[in-house]
């Protein structure tokens, strides 16, 4: 594997000499998936760990000296320092990982891969939602598993927006500009010291990028950053937010990404033998690859067979619409100048990315990507149907069955997601080196053999430490003055921690239906108020902020939430991120979700949450058509699809309040055994962690992206490049 680290740790810290390397785990986000790891920032200052939202180079800049001495002085603690920074060490320097082992002849064949997010940690807000998500739990993974990885992505200058609620129930987002002093991010410098840097050509001018890198265990992150004075004012935005809604900023963002990853690995030394293109954003990939092997005398048709049979692409979105596009109009502005490049002309060009429709011709991002790539798939086996049906007019003389584009299930990753008690439940109970075994089916057996009492005291730990956060949630938020009252019982200040409680948190799009439960509000109303088995529902999403739709549904949630009828027992929480997402996928007892089949690819919430031993009530989409068993869970409505909307909702919408009102409800509150247990519900739990675990960890994810689809094109540059 090429190992390059050109950045530089700043030297914010005057460490003592004894615990100096903590600064060097600040820098390396293995910590954020190895609790004990966290811990030793945590116990130096815990209250100032919480204030500064778990950002350890943040942390040490603030921390008192009194403080760090007397970490020192601690025996405890410097026996932990050392034990876990041996950890580190052996993790880095690890030569036996599964890589290593399976696939020896294949060390020295670098993956590259390309997502317009990455959902590391919430001190890093370059992510908007489960896309970021994964992608970060990819790169997680393909570190665990050593496999020879590079990431390319964006700086975002000013991250992804923070959300307020207002009274009325109104979503406004405020962005804030990051400070680069405080993150996990290095300056990537060339051999003179400075800052590393590629350009990219936009219309009328050359546009600068610098890098930045993070490290990701074994996994260097490489992000682009036009922010610099060599770019013009309005240049030195384009890396400032995720999706704009702006055509020409999306555009010269795609190029960047594209053209411009391509460039930066280049310079930093890498000649990748497979590129991922994780959806449609990075697919301009192709045009750079083409470009250099034209100029080194290929033709245009040469140099595509040659960028196609490494090119892996994932798509993620099932709606038409979801997809980038651009008008014909905006490539003769932006791409002319690439054509002749690539020895092609206009309409050659066209036809690499045409996508007609009722409008007329577009450029589409993903018909560039699935035309251009050797293995494509999508996220799911359901969403596999929809994208072979979908994008079946690219390939007319194919049955649509046959139409190439296969399926890997997302997947979660284990240790980033799971509750540190329940790690510690699986130690005592799974045996030794069951992390390395997450994937087999056969380990997780043994979840069976665990006392109802001790899965259901870790449970309600869990539970109890959700409504605290909650509850100091909502206390700082009247704290600080300016809300309504009504605005903190929304908040969740009245959460009872032993009341069943249900999580429904995603981005606010239409088709998620997060209003599915408000189609019969009486109903509602009854179900979540009986004194004998109260019913609690926690709310958290962000709606693009050029999303009407969104922002719509979030205000009609709200507003429902803060019905004095509602009696504190359905909670809207804001700025739903991933600080907050590990609290209710670990606490809550029901993860619910509600998607218009067969519009989402795979979700991986779900996922999260049945780690930590929580059940899934879900409609047959995405991942949970697959992992339901009758047994582990519940399923809402069925396996069809339907025509009319209107129709699919109602019907799912009765369903939904069937399943609550004659078995999830009754099962958690009038099931108990002699001694107080839900023994059956208990039963579902050890089923769900059972079934649900080793089918759906990023483990597996990755393996099988590496075996079905990675490895063939390694095995090929292999050939070749021994030739």
């Amino acid at each position: 594997m090429i190992e390059i680290f050109r950045s530089t740790h700043p030297n914010h810290f005057t460490l003592p000499r004894r615990i100096e390397r903590l600064a060097e785990l600040a820098y390396n986000l293995w910590w954020t998936w190895n609790p004990d790891a966290m811990r030793l920032f945590l116990r130096i200052d815990p209250l100032l760990w919480e204030k500064t939202y778990h950002n350890p180079i943040k942390f040490l800049r603030l921390v008192e000296r009194a403080k760090i001495n007397a970490a020192v002085q601690n025996r405890f603690y410097l026996e932990d320092y050392d034990r876990i920074l041996a950890e580190f060490d052996a993790y880095c320097t690890r030569k036996d990982t599964w890589f290593a082992t399976t696939y020896p002849e294949l060390r020295n064949r670098p993956i590259a891969y390309f997502s317009m997010e990455f959902g590391l940690h919430e001190t890093l807000p370059i992510y908007a939602g489960g896309l970021g998500i994964l992608s970060g739990d990819h790169v997680k993974e393909a570190s665990d598993l050593g496999l020879p990885f590079v990431a390319v992505g964006f700086f975002y200058t000013e991250g992804y927006f923070t959300q307020r609620i207002t009274e009325d129930g109104w979503q406004e987002a405020t962005y804030t500009c990051q400070e680069f002093e405080d993150l996990p991010v290095l300056p990537v410098l060339n051999e003179n010291g400075d800052p590393e840097t590629i350009s990219v050509e936009l219309p009328g001018r050359e546009v600068e990028a610098r890098l930045w890198e993070i490290h990701v265990g074994r996994i260097p992150v490489y992000l682009l950053d036009t922010n610099i004075d060599s770019n013009s004012p309005s240049d030195r935005t384009l890396s400032a937010r995720l999706y704009s809604g702006d055509l020409e900023m999306r555009i010269s963002q795609e190029l960047l990404l594209g053209i411009g990853g391509v460039r930066a690995l280049r310079v930093l030394g890498y000649n990748p033998s497979v590129w991922h293109m994780n959806e449609g954003h990075s697919a301009f990939l192709i045009l750079e690859r083409m470009r250099e092997l034209v100029a080194a005398g290929k033709t245009a048709e040469e140099a595509l067979k040659i960028v196609r049979s490494s090119n892996i692409f994932t798509t993620h979105t099932p709606v038409p619409a979801g997809n980038d596009e651009f008008p014909l109009w905006l490539v003769d502005k932006y791409l002319s100048h690439i054509w002749p490049e690539l020895g092609m002309d206009r309409e050659q060009f066209i036809d690499l990315g045409r996508h007609t429709t009722n409008w007329g011709d577009m450029f589409s991002m993903p018909v560039l990507a699935l035309k251009q790539s050797e293995g494509r798939n999508a996220v799911s086996e359901l969403h596999a149907q929809v994208s072979r049906k979908m994008w079946h007019f690219l390939w007319p003389d194919r049955n649509e069955r046959e139409v190439p584009i296969t399926h890997i299930t997302n997947g979660v990753h284990l240790s980033t997601w799971l509750a540190r008690r329940m790690r510690y439940l699986f130690d005592e109970y799974l045996g030794n080196g069951w992390l390395e075994r997450q994937d087999d089916f056969e380990l997780w057996e043994q979840v069976m053999s665990i006392p109802d009492q001790v899965l259901w005291d870790v449970h309600r730990h869990l539970k109890r430490k959700l409504a605290y956060y909650i509850r100091e949630r909502a206390r700082l938020l009247w704290q600080k003055g300016n809300v309504h009252p009504v605005q903190v019982i929304a908040a969740g200040v009245l959460l009872d921690p032993d009341a069943l409680t249900i999580g429904f948190a995603r981005r606010f799009a239409p088709y998620k239906r997060a209003n599915l439960l408000l189609r019969d509000p009486d109903r509602l109303l009854r179900l979540i108020s009986r004194q004998d088995m109260p019913v609690q529902i926690i709310f958290a999403g962000k709606s693009h902020p050029d999303h009407e739709g969104g922002k719509r549904l979030i205000q009609e949630i709200y507003r429902f939430v803060k019905r004095a009828d509602a009696a504190g027992r359905l909670v809207f929480l804001e700025d739903y991120d991933l600080n907050l997402a590990r609290y209710l996928v670990q606490g809550v007892d029901v993860w619910l979700n509600t998607p218009r089949r067969p519009n989402e690819a795979s979700g991986t919430s779900g996922m999260k949450a049945a780690l930590n031993g929580v059940l899934n009530c879900s409609v047959y989409d995405g991942w949970w058509r697959e992992g339901y068993n009758g047994q582990n869970g519940w399923a809402i409505g069925g396996d069809v699809d339907y025509t009319d909307p209107e129709a699919q909702d109602e019907a799912d919408s009765r369903s939904l309040y069937e399943v609550l009102e004659n078995e999830m409800i009754p099962l958690y509150y009038r099931r108990r055994t002699s001694d107080d247990l839900p023994g059956d519900w208990l039963y579902m739990c050890k089923d769900a962690l059972r079934t649900i675990v080793p089918q759906f960890v990023m483990r597996r994810m990755v393996k099988e992206y590496l075996e079905r689809l990675y490895k063939p094109v390694m095995m090929e540059k292999q050939t070749s490049f021994s030739q």
